[in-house]
């Protein structure tokens, strides 16, 4: 899968432990929209998708996270690469730890009908949701946001300039 960019922050030096998290994110479009996450409570878009468990190849994370983020089922055959995101900075679960995430990308079709999210804790709190955007609104959002989370904001970062590199693909077709 092609390299989009990396976020290497260099913010932690002396840290001797890497937390990993790989993750999926799917893009899924619906006419000249795109299916997302709106953090109704944190007010941002991001990508359906999260962390690969231990068992999970790509496609499988892909599979369940888009479902119990925003409650749609992605057609398998329709899964193709788009690229990843590697991040890395000073990590948020230990005072000597580098947290390190491959974020990778797919673009993918879903069924129409929507079915029920299955949230974890801090999903709920955050009010995810499933929107369909307009991608300049999107980068909008994304672009004003502001938390006092520095560890979200470089998330919601990585969001707003995968978002402009499909738009200026798009407008290149």
């Amino acid at each position: 899968m092609r390299r989009l960019f990396e976020i290497d922050l260099k913010d932690y030096d002396g840290c001797t432990k890497v937390f990993r998290r790989p993750s999926v994110r799917g893009i899924i479009f619906k006419g000249n929209k795109l299916a997302m996450v709106y953090a109704t409570n944190e007010k941002y878009y991001k990508f359906p998708g999260g962390g690969m468990h231990d068992d999970e190849d790509k496609k499988e994370a892909l599979l369940r996270e888009v479902k119990e983020e925003v409650g749609l089922k992605v057609i398998p055959e329709s899964i193709s690469e788009y690229g990843s995101v590697l991040r890395r900075q000073k990590s948020d679960r230990g005072p000597d730890t580098i947290f390190e995430q491959e974020n990778f990308y797919f673009l993918c079709d879903t069924e129409e009908q929507q079915g029920k999210q299955n949230l974890d804790d801090y999903e709920a709190v955050a009010g995810f949701e499933l929107a369909y955007v307009d991608i300049d609104e999107a980068i909008r959002v994304n672009k004003e946001y502001q938390s006092q989370c520095f560890f979200n904001e470089v998330m919601i970062d990585r969001e707003r300039r995968v978002l402009e590199m499909i738009k200026e693909e798009r407008l290149l077709c």
